[in-house]
């Protein structure tokens, strides 16, 4: 655990009374597996009814955590910036090592033989550590938004939500965001955007007749027969209408009212805050209020929902038949390098 002092500082009585309630709540948290952000940290505050929802009391414990952790009274790592990461490639010492990187790494695709397919996206990239807690044992795709997803990475989940699709699935999306006139219209955004490109390409498939079981054109029927049809058809076969579906799991009023989150005023300047208050009222709140767990649980619930466990055990046991195989490789490399080795001189002869 990193307590390292960069600097001295002295601090007042209150001010050390904070950074022990600080460390209190991130302590709590690291056992849990979290590390937080300042906001969630902050926001816990809030909840705990220990400073009350101000832009300035942000600023402040902000400014007191960034001491605290410069004069080592707060652990380094119990605190993220997850929005700034350093990418580098992957390195290792020995073959065997990443040989057993690989066996603790392979996946097969336990989405491909599902009924439904399930993404789970955030509106900001500062919580997109709990989606990664709550997701990877779950073996479900998630997606930091960044606010409201631009044209080109819609254009494009678009495309790749096709492919399943055409596949067969139910596509399903786990949408998360703040209760505010922005983050609520997302849902409606993402889902009003995705039908649009994704029916574009459902309609060309009908249209030139790569659509199993639909009406075909007879030589003796009408257009207006034709497309009365296909009519029924879409209207017997709903999802060619609806090819992917938003699920808006979070923030909703039920879970406002369940938890208690502390509340902001709604943004008077939100071009959307006009019809947000006449349904909502004057207050907002931000999903980073909600606890991790809270959070973890909510996601691991809601895809776990739309799984066959059957299907998903089946090929959980394939995928670790292959596990162990890879573990035996590495477990036995000096033999395989040899053998290797041997067929190589072999050659050379």
């Amino acid at each position: 655990m990193p307590f390292i002092a960069y600097q001295e500082r002295r601090f007042s009585a209150d001010v050390l009374e904070t950074i022990e309630r600080a460390n209190e709540i991130l302590n709590d948290y690291a056992e849990q597996g979290y590390d937080l952000t300042l906001r969630q940290l902050y926001y816990q505050f809030v909840a705990r009814g220990f400073i009350p929802n101000e832009d300035r009391q942000y600023k402040r414990l902000g400014s007191i955590v960034n001491d605290a952790r410069l004069a080592g009274l707060i652990d380094w790592d119990h605190i993220t910036d997850r929005t700034r990461n350093l990418r580098q490639n992957s390195h290792w010492k020995t073959p065997v090592e990443i040989i057993d990187a690989c066996a603790a790494q392979f996946q097969i695709d336990k989405w491909a033989t599902q009924p439904r397919y399930v993404e789970v996206w955030v509106e900001k990239d500062a919580l997109v550590g709990i989606l990664q807690v709550a997701c990877e044992p779950l073996d479900v795709a998630y997606f930091s938004c960044r606010g409201y997803t631009s044209q080109s990475e819609m254009w494009a989940t678009g495309q790749r939500l096709l492919s399943h699709f055409r596949a067969g699935q139910e596509v399903h999306i786990l949408h998360l965001g703040d209760h505010d006139p922005s983050g609520v219209d997302m849902s409606r955004d993402i889902e009003e955007r995705l039908l649009l490109f994704m029916r574009h390409h459902i309609q060309e498939d009908l249209n030139e007749n790569r659509v199993k079981d639909m009406p075909r054109h007879l030589e003796d029927e009408t257009s207006d027969e034709y497309h009365a049809r296909l009519r029924r058809f879409l209207t017997a076969n709903r999802r060619y209408i609806f090819p992917v579906k938003v699920h808006r799991i979070a923030l909703n009023m039920a879970q406002v009212r369940q938890y208690n989150p502390p509340p902001n005023p709604a943004k008077l300047t939100d071009s959307r805050c006009r019809a947000y208050i006449e349904e909502h009222g004057q207050q907002s709140w931000e999903l980073d209020a909600l606890e991790p767990a809270v959070l973890t649980a909510l996601i691991q619930d809601s895809v776990r929902a739309l799984r066959n466990e059957q299907r998903w055990q089946a090929q959980k046991a394939i995928e670790d038949g292959h596990r162990a195989q890879l573990h035996a490789c590495a477990s036995r490399w000096e033999e395989i390098s040899e053998t290797l080795k041997g067929e190589d001189d072999a050659k050379n002869e």
